[in-house]
């Protein structure tokens, strides 16, 4: 498996935040690649909420700047990379990630651990794991209270987690805070952490997938917003008309540029 070095990563910064370009398979080969090495990395899924939190705080963009890797989740930043000349982007969301991950996992025998969401949700998601994944090992599980913790009680989940021999994390702690928990725990925790937000209660059948048709013409976040209105309308009315003018605001700056140029 050849697989890309991670300082030939080609990104695109979209806004304020460096977004990778590229292909789907090899952003899952290099993830089960650094998982294989033992390495402590921080994958961030990004979409359009987090673009806009990350331009609306210097903070949090410092953050996702230093990720390991950042990839365009929705199509509205996979049109953005394509209409700013990156032609070969493409969707890499957090549920295909999470299955495709998990099946590679499965074949290289890397075992993974869930941290976030409620304790119901991870006994769904592990017993749907069971039947996709029979010969997946899931090193442990853990549902963390949403108060944040005391240091020792951190201290305690860090060697929980080391402990259990993970390879690879999934952190869904909702966005910012998974991002800053990553950050926080890069080299504390030994083991690819990778920040899937909304994937835990989808792949556990609480809450319904986007239709295919749906995420491939960018209505995800319509989708959501049916399923959960009162806790997302008010993140959508102020994050999508944010990201239209920034989004138009950088395509028009970069074709002025590419026009001066020539």
């Amino acid at each position: 498996m050849a697989t890309v070095h991670e300082s030939e990563i080609p990104t695109k910064e979209l806004i304020v935040t460096p977004i990778s370009v590229l292909s789907f398979k090899d952003q899952i080969d290099l993830i089960i690649d650094w998982a294989k090495k033992d390495q402590s990395k921080m994958i961030c899924v990004a979409n359009v909420h987090m673009l806009i939190e990350a331009w609306q705080n210097s903070n949090f963009a410092s953050t996702l700047k230093s990720a390991d890797l950042a990839t365009p989740d929705g199509m509205p930043l996979v049109w953005m990379l394509k209409l700013l000349g990156c032609k070969q982007a493409e969707r890499v969301a957090g549920m295909d990630i999470f299955q495709s991950v998990c099946r590679q996992a499965e074949l290289e025998q890397i075992s993974v651990f869930l941290l976030g969401s409620l304790p119901e949700i991870l006994d769904k998601m592990s017993q749907r794991l069971k039947i996709e994944f029979p010969n997946l090992k899931i090193a442990g599980t853990e549902s963390p209270p949403f108060r944040p913790l005391s240091d020792v009680a951190d201290m305690d989940m860090v060697q929980t987690i080391n402990a259990s021999g993970a390879k690879i994390l999934f952190v869904a702690l909702g966005c910012p805070k998974q991002e800053l928990w990553m950050a926080q725990h890069r080299d504390k925790i030994q083991a690819v952490m990778i920040g899937v937000g909304g994937v835990f209660p989808v792949y556990a059948g609480v809450l319904r997938e986007t239709p295919r048709f749906m995420q491939k013409h960018g209505l995800e976040w319509l989708f959501r917003f049916s399923q959960e209105p009162k806790r997302l309308w008010k993140r959508y009315a102020t994050t999508i008309p944010i990201f239209i003018w920034l989004m138009l605001k950088q395509i028009v700056y970069s074709n002025g540029n590419h026009t001066n140029r020539n």
